[in-house]
């Protein structure tokens, strides 16, 4: 059986983006995340976070501060009744990298569609089920080509244009509301 998903950018969509967030105590959700993760929930699909995380390349924090980070995240939105069921990020950097094994190409870092193209893989997703945003154009970046409608793509950046939100909140609902429209 197939199942549906939102995809959700980490830093700047969920958390507050103070910068190459390594440390969990730094962790502060933005207005509208926890409620807008909530709806994402109850409506039925998957809360997926794919995340580029090149500060691991950059000997910024490791691993297990990413792993650390994304614990944090899911404990302030528990509080709330909220869960990401699942995330994938990209420790790599070609350009600008220091730590050896990070410091290379890959397809995974976005706008390349590794992680995306994995995550519907393991969850086995139905991606024309799917949605996606983030806070820049490279989060949603080429997601037509894996067969996330145009219209399932939102970009979180305190404007309401066509396209562009306000808070994670407002895409929800705006997708969940578009959802029910369409299946009942």
């Amino acid at each position: 059986v197939l199942h549906k998903a939102f995809f959700l950018d980490r830093d700047g969509t969920i958390n507050v983006d103070t910068g190459y967030v390594g440390n969990p105590d730094d962790v502060k959700l933005l207005p509208g995340a926890a409620e807008g993760i909530l709806r994402i929930n109850k409506a039925g699909y998957l809360a997926v976070v794919i995340s580029n995380q090149s500060g691991v390349a950059r000997g910024y924090f490791t691993i297990q501060d990413v792993q650390c980070v994304n614990n944090r995240i899911n404990e302030l939105l528990a509080e709330y009744g909220a869960h990401i069921d699942a995330f994938y990020f990209c420790p790599h950097l070609r350009d600008g990298g220091v730590v050896p094994e990070y410091s290379v190409d890959c397809e995974c870092r976005k706008p390349g569609l590794g992680m995306f193209k994995t995550a519907i893989e393991e969850l086995h997703l139905d991606a024309s089920e799917c949605f996606a945003c983030g806070d820049r154009e490279r989060d949603v970046a080429n997601l037509t080509s894996l067969g996330i409608p145009e219209s399932h793509l939102g970009i979180i950046d305190g404007t309401s244009d066509i396209g562009h939100f306000k808070t994670l909140e407002q895409f929800a609902e705006k997708c969940t509301l578009y959802d029910y429209i369409n299946c009942n």
